[in-house]
């Protein structure tokens, strides 16, 4: 009964985790800034940091199973 909130958090986590890579990267590309008012390279490095992490912690809530 415990792996299903187990894999419901670890899709969620991947699935945020991956979709801030991949707008991160977008907007890198077609250099735009990732948020207002702050350094480009600042914003980009942290949402990238984000992103990792949360993929982190989506490969870990799946590997808990």
């Amino acid at each position: 009964m415990e792996s299903g909130p187990a894999i419901f958090a670890g899709v969620v986590f991947a699935l945020f985790g991956s979709g801030l890579l991949v707008w991160t990267a977008a907007r890198v590309r077609r250099r735009q800034s990732v948020a207002h008012g702050v350094s480009p390279i600042a914003s980009a490095a942290v949402a990238s940091v984000a992103g990792v992490i949360a993929l982190a912690v989506g490969a870990w809530c799946l590997t808990r199973l």
